[in-house]
């Protein structure tokens, strides 16, 4: 996948895009990155992209013709990356839009700032808004790389399973169980004794009954929704945990 980032600061994805997972899929040549310096694209001699808003209002807003010119400049595939722009308003990002994406060639992330963008731009180039959450951040930058990390991860061979992603909190329906490592025993805290068994059937039990726990704790619309579509299917000894859950809801 080929990911275009337009932002006024590039300097913010320098270590981003080069580090960790993301870096090493790059370095393999599974992601390939471009940020764009919508600055370059402005006539200013002051390198200026933001202007007051008509009609009033505080704050700035980013102009549309550097973003124009910048969206229209040759380094842009003529194949036509999907086009992003971050916002509130847009379609909340989960799963099931992160794995659309990750079934792309290009996408093309637009970096809002200030108050946002000359609505324009959106208009003419038919953006798609997708939002992180219900709060405002100060700018598209860290929108950005929230959705690069989240999609680019879904991309086959990104991860060092490819089933890595399937029994991640949230992914599978269940928030994940506690887990520990090394030593067994610390300033007084144990390591449950299940997992020092050595049994990996009582191991995987006690997994499961701890991820429905705390999904019914934190996150009951979640269970209620995965016992619905998952209770039937269970064998005997998850059936039978989850019977208590779903008795208590």
């Amino acid at each position: 996948m080929k990911i275009y980032i337009l932002t006024l600061f590039p300097e913010m994805f320098e270590n981003v895009l080069a580090a960790g997972v993301i870096g090493r899929a790059a370095e393999r040549g599974l992601l390939e990155f471009e940020v764009i310096n919508i600055r370059t694209y402005t006539e200013d001699k002051h390198r200026k992209a933001d202007d007051y808003p008509f009609g009033g209002g505080a704050g700035q807003l980013m102009m549309a013709e550097p973003i124009f010119s910048a969206l229209r400049s040759p380094g842009i595939s003529q194949a036509g990356p999907r086009l992003l722009y971050p916002s509130p308003r847009g379609r909340l990002l989960d799963f099931a839009l992160a794995s659309e994406l990750s079934g792309e060639q290009e996408l093309l992330l637009l970096c809002g700032h200030y108050e946002g963008v000359d609505q324009r731009v959106l208009d003419a180039f038919d953006f798609e808004e997708v939002s992180i959450g219900d709060y405002i951040l100060t700018g598209g930058e860290i929108p950005s790389m929230v959705l690069v990390d989240t999609v680019c991860r879904l991309i086959p061979g990104v991860l060092g399973s490819d089933e890595s992603h399937e029994e991640e909190s949230i992914y599978s329906g269940l928030l994940e169980y506690p887990q520990y490592t090394r030593p067994a025993s610390f300033e007084g805290m144990d390591v449950p004794a299940t997992l020092t068994s050595g049994d990996h059937a009582r191991i995987a039990l006690w997994n499961f009954e701890q991820s429905l726990r705390l999904t019914a704790e934190r996150r009951p619309d979640l269970l209620r929704d995965w016992l619905e579509t998952n209770y039937e299917s269970l064998d005997k000894k998850r059936k039978a945990i989850a019977e208590t859950f779903r008795q208590s809801r």
